[in-house]
């Protein structure tokens, strides 16, 4: 595959309603989508980076700026037999995951269409469909978020997840498990707690939780091996977790019990299959957190979710919880039953409507191989008068 073009947009993208966790609120995301062109045919891939650096160090601008001025030099007009190659030919950025898995995935796109399969069984998946979870942000009311767990529960999905943080922790969990005794229940700090609050983090045992995710920094994993000790309840590692040495570290040094499995955040399809391995090998199962992605990202992850050792649901839902209007078509949708169809068509399994992008797209760029490594930019002003720039990368 000869790497022909690459193209990045920016596009906003509003939430149906505000998403709260322990770094902030979302209302408005800025969704950066990639696409690639290698012979004859056009892949996708959402770099999944958030707003600010809060999640992780990368954000919606730095991940702009490393593509543009070191992703798309290294790449454009290379040759690639497979998409796994395609972490070979980045290897020299250190960091920068989300950024980098943006070509690769595309890439993964292209390749399962030009051996007409299905993106999940290039990637080697065995399941036909995959069991959803929703993710619920924290609420100011627990009237609210009970009736919210109802609601996606009469929905049809699988586990419910619970964002906590100090003061939004032992005691919502107590109504809702009150409420809701059999369901299944999860938690996610996004590195909220300290070891301090080992005490507190006890009490959530009582709950009889599927797992607490990332409590501790986000960056650890020795402290988390210490909670562990601590706790009947499952730690699930997300944020630390980078690469399969990541994953086999944590495994080895008892830091966890499960791992979640983000696609942006371990670089692309191709680490995220070797922290899959690592896992499956030592029994420890996975899981696809989300990213509010839009339906280019969430495709990628049905399509990674149908890996064998997706055991437990995870936080792909349908469009139609975060957008009133995806990008794609069909629509990301979830069965009465709380799961999702693995899609049975080439390629990435659902057609990105450029009309919708175009719509939406407030800045983009594209390079062609064998040009002069520039690239015109457009901006839309917020009056709505496009600006263009002619800008020299590389």
């Amino acid at each position: 595959m000869k790497i022909e073009f690459i193209a990045l947009r920016e596009l906003r993208m509003k939430l149906k309603a505000p998403f709260e966790t322990s770094f902030g609120t979302t209302s408005e995301r800025r969704v950066l989508l990639v696409e690639v062109g290698a012979d004859g045919l056009s892949g996708w891939a959402e770099i999944t980076a958030q707003e600010e650096p809060f999640y992780n160090a990368e954000t919606t601008d730095t991940a702009w700026h490393v593509f543009c001025d070191f992703v798309v030099p290294m790449a454009l007009g290379k040759t690639v037999q497979h998409a796994a190659e395609v972490p070979v030919l980045l290897q020299a950025i250190r960091g920068n995951e989300m950024a980098r898995a943006g070509l690769e995935n595309a890439l993964w796109d292209v390749e399962a269409q030009a051996k007409g399969v299905p993106l999940s069984r290039l990637l080697g998946g065995t399941l036909d469909e995959i069991a959803s979870g929703v993710s619920l942000g924290i609420q100011a009311d627990t009237g609210v978020l009970l009736a919210n767990v109802e609601k996606e529960l009469a929905a049809g999905y699988r586990r419910i997840k619970l964002k906590i943080k100090p003061g939004k922790d032992v005691e919502v969990i107590r109504k809702v498990r009150e409420r809701f005794p059999d369901i299944a229940l999860m938690v996610d700090a996004n590195s909220a707690y300290r070891p301090a609050d080992a005490p507190l983090l006890q009490q959530l045992d009582a709950f009889d939780l599927m797992m607490i995710e990332q409590p501790l920094d986000w960056d650890d994993i020795y402290l988390h091996a210490k909670l562990q000790r601590q706790l009947r309840t499952p730690v699930c590692l997300d944020e630390c977790i980078h690469n399969a040495r990541h994953a086999r570290a944590a495994i080895e040094l008892g830091a966890c019990r499960v791992i979640n499995v983000k696609l942006g955040r371990v670089g692309g399809h191709s680490e995220a299959r070797a922290v899959h391995d690592t896992c499956f090998e030592r029994d420890v199962p996975v899981w696809c957190g989300g990213m509010l992605e839009s339906g280019v990202g969430r495709a990628h992850n049905v399509a990674m979710s149908s890996l064998r050792g997706f055991v437990l649901p995870g936080d792909v839902s349908a469009s139609q919880r975060y957008w009133k209007e995806d990008i794609i078509e069909p629509e990301v949708d979830v069965s009465s039953h709380g799961t999702i169809r693995v899609p049975e068509t080439s390629g990435l399994g659902y057609a990105v409507r450029r009309d919708r992008v175009q719509q939406r797209t407030v800045r983009e760029r594209t390079w062609h191989a064998g040009a002069a490594l520039g690239a015109r930019l457009s901006v839309r002003h917020p009056s709505g008068f496009p600006l263009a720039l002619r800008l020299m990368g590389g």
